[in-house]
């Protein structure tokens, strides 16, 4: 028995010698193998390096967007932890007395997070708070270090944030960066995301050979820099205006571009719905409770309907019972941010109306269809496929040529002028000045209303009556602005866009954006017939855009007032498309007020009015001088021999503004219409309740088969043509 517990005891105390010879080889011979697993199994600290987004500028070096250096604070509870007693106190104090952080809230988190190494407590700080914690804690320390004591787990990591100098201005052609800097929505930020944005870097550990650790920092590649043709001054023109339309009448939908019509840069661009680029999703004031909550009913509709495309559509009684209260205002907000952030000026279609005349005329001129010595006789409407379409006039503008038919925005002259061009010339022209297809500015979202065009095979002698003088068919404001632009510089269309060129990171140039040409659209021999007529359409008496003159200055310009859908007499667009100087166009302003919010009947005297206020601050500061004396007098020379036909009278059309006063004054004393048999003009031709074509996508109703004439002096539309209503 003894023997045998003897060999078990020498057995085990070889083994344990063994082991402890097996041990020492380990710790002699492998060790640095050993230490190699072991520390290859150890955490290292890995961080971002953040991009900086690329700033964007207007055209003079003002920063319009701008990435500021912010820190995030972060917490390392496992480093804390080690020593509680030391460093706990110590670096809760710190956060609570300098920063004015909540003691329990930290505390709590730390111990609960003990065996974490990274926890973002707080983001973006300035770096005025950082500067304040660095200097409390170097202050600190000599106080601590008597104690045993310090400071530990608490740093601080780089971030940019994105900051908009000037709030809310420009925000349709800025556009707005998410929180992360890593995607732009709208204007500039969203279509030129790739070049604005950079490439993170990083600084992670590893171990070298000799198993020690080593730091290894990739840098950061920031975005470039976009410098955009923006103009400040003039985009603040632009919107001190818009706000006081808006605070005084105000209207449905207001746009305004400026553009230098020799090259297709855009100087400003707005409309009614600016909103804070620092703050873009605090919902604007008209957006009530009771607001979403519809926006959001109708948005549950369809999201409904596209999900279930087989089912019985929802109603606003059915809605809740597949969508909850919380759902639905969800919904609502999000519709309402879009219609924020939706740029008007590019993206919405609308009728133009008599804006579109010149148009007309230039396309005739070019196909020598009309000499522009032409004359015609309006009396007072035209018939065209069976049905009659009146004049601007109620009254017939008698004996009139192709220039006074744009100054007095005659309806029947432009569509004797379309009959003589045929259809075939006048959809190519339409093509030709780009109505229905997108214009290529740089700008997300453009529209092309393809849809709302008529073309030689679908357009039949009414549509071709009613496009002439812009009914029936819609355009976006770009599309007008860089048509017009074309027709003005000599016939030139320059693809219109917002961006100069590209600087990298050292402001150097690596693009620079130079005008597009796209094609040649007229003669210069019809540049200068057409902004004469639109020089004497401002200028001279019996043009209707008197409102738009700016005194010593060779101001030229079309009005618009374009009936809209329902055909109800209440609901109007109205529009003034100027430039100066007229012989030598340096500066465009397009002007569209949609549903003006009047008692009377919109005329384009709003729009007009607008444009005026506008041009007489931009002229000046493009150092564009006036070519008066000092009394604001234009030379004579340029209205002098101005022909007032028979019929350009106040019983045939007004012309000043106390002529159309007398005008209104005479309609609404008018006998009833009749029509050629005598008898009145039924009530139902007066007020028709017409079946539409739907041709067109988007807000709006859609196209009529039949199209109204307008009024540009008085406002006033007249029936629609399917209805085969008489003249008024």
């Amino acid at each position: 028995m003894q023997e045998k517990l003897a060999i078990t005891v020498l057995v085990i105390t070889l083994a344990l010698f063994a082991l402890v010879l097996i041990l020492y080889n380990l710790m002699t011979n492998k060790k640095e193998d050993y230490n190699q697993i072991v520390l290859s199994q150890q955490e290292y600290d890995s961080r971002i390096i953040p991009f900086k987004r690329g700033d964007i500028m207007d055209r003079n070096g003002t920063y319009l967007a701008a990435s500021e250096k912010v820190y995030n604070l972060i917490l390392d509870p496992k480093q804390i932890m080690t020593n509680p007693d030391a460093y706990l106190e110590p670096s809760v104090t710190a956060l609570t007395e300098c920063l004015g952080y909540d003691r329990t809230e930290i505390m709590n988190l730390i111990q609960e997070k003990k065996d974490k190494q990274y926890v973002r407590y707080a983001k973006q700080l300035s770096y005025e708070d950082k500067n304040k914690y660095e200097k409390y804690k170097t202050d600190k320390m000599k106080e601590l270090k008597k104690t045993g004591k310090d400071i530990k787990g608490i740093w601080f990591e780089d971030e940019y944030k994105r900051v908009y100098p000037y709030n809310g201005m420009g925000s349709k052609v800025i556009g707005f960066a998410n929180g992360d800097g890593m995607a732009g929505t709208g204007g500039i930020e969203q279509f030129y995301n790739s070049t604005l944005m950079g490439i993170n870097g990083r600084e992670y550990g590893y171990l070298n050979d000799d198993s020690n650790l080593e730091r290894v920092i990739k840098p950061a590649s920031n975005g470039n820099t976009v410098v955009s043709t923006i103009d400040v001054n003039i985009q603040k023109i632009v919107e001190k205006y818009i706000n006081e339309w808006e605070a005084q009448t105000g209207s449905k939908k207001i746009g305004v571009i400026v553009m230098d019509p020799n090259n297709g840069e855009v100087l400003a661009m707005a409309d009614h719905k600016s909103f804070d680029l620092n703050n873009p999703r605090k919902l604007r004031p008209e957006y009530t409770d009771d607001v979403l909550r519809q926006l959001g009913i109708q948005e549950a509709m369809d999201d409904y309907k596209r999900k279930n495309k087989d089912a019985e559509p929802l109603t606003e009684e059915t809605v809740l019972k597949h969508y909850d209260d919380k759902t639905i205002m969800s919904l609502g907000t999000q519709v309402a941010w879009n219609q924020t952030w939706r740029n008007f000026t590019i993206s919405d279609g609308y009728e133009p109306g008599s804006t579109e005349k010149i148009f007309t005329v230039s396309a005739a001129l070019e196909e020598g269809a009309i000499t522009g010595n032409d004359v015609y006789e309006c009396n007072k409407f035209l018939e065209v496929g069976g049905h009659k379409i009146n004049c601007a006039s109620r009254y017939g503008h008698g004996r009139i040529t192709v220039e006074e038919g744009l100054m007095k925005s005659c309806n029947v002259v432009m569509m004797r002028i379309a009959q003589q061009i045929g259809k075939e010339k006048f959809y190519k022209y339409q093509q030709i000045f780009g109505f229905g297809a997108k214009t290529g500015i740089d700008l997300p979202g453009e529209a092309d209303n393809k849809t709302t065009i008529y073309t030689v095979d679908n357009a039949g002698p009414t549509d071709l009556a009613t496009n002439s003088f812009g009914q029936n068919f819609n355009t976006t404001m770009i599309q007008m602005a860089a048509a017009y632009s074309s027709v003005i510089n000599g016939g030139s269309y320059y693809e219109p866009h917002v961006v100069k060129q590209i600087l990298n990171e050292q402001g150097a140039v690596v693009k620079k954006t130079d005008p597009v040409l796209v094609r040649e659209t007229v003669s210069e021999s019809t540049t200068r017939f057409i902004n004469e007529a639109l020089f004497k359409t401002v200028n001279a008496e019996g043009g209707t855009g008197g409102a738009a003159k700016v005194a010593g200055y060779k101001v030229a310009g079309k009005t618009g007032t374009a009936e809209k859908i329902p055909r109800d007499k209440t609901n109007y667009v109205v529009s003034f498309c100027g430039y100066a100087p007229s012989d030598n166009p340096q500066v465009l302003v397009y002007v569209v007020v949609d549903e003006p919010h009047v008692e009377d009947q919109p005329r384009s005297t709003y729009a007009s009015n607008i444009f005026q206020k506008i041009m007489s601050e931009i002229l000046p500061y493009l150092n564009i001088f006036p070519e008066t004396d000092t009394e604001g007098t234009l030379p004579t020379d340029d209205v002098s021999g101005l022909p007032q036909q028979e019929g350009i009278t106040k019983e045939s059309g007004a012309s000043s503004e106390e002529e159309v006063k007398q005008e209104s004054e005479a309609q609404s004393q008018a006998p009833a219409p009749t029509m050629e048999n005598g008898q009145a003009v039924p009530e139902e031709y007066l007020n028709p309740s017409e079946e539409y074509v739907n041709r067109q996508e988007g807000d709006d109703a859609a196209v009529p088969a039949g199209i109204p004439g307008e009024d540009e002096q008085t406002g006033e539309t007249q029936p629609s043509q399917e209805e085969e209503t008489a003249a008024q």
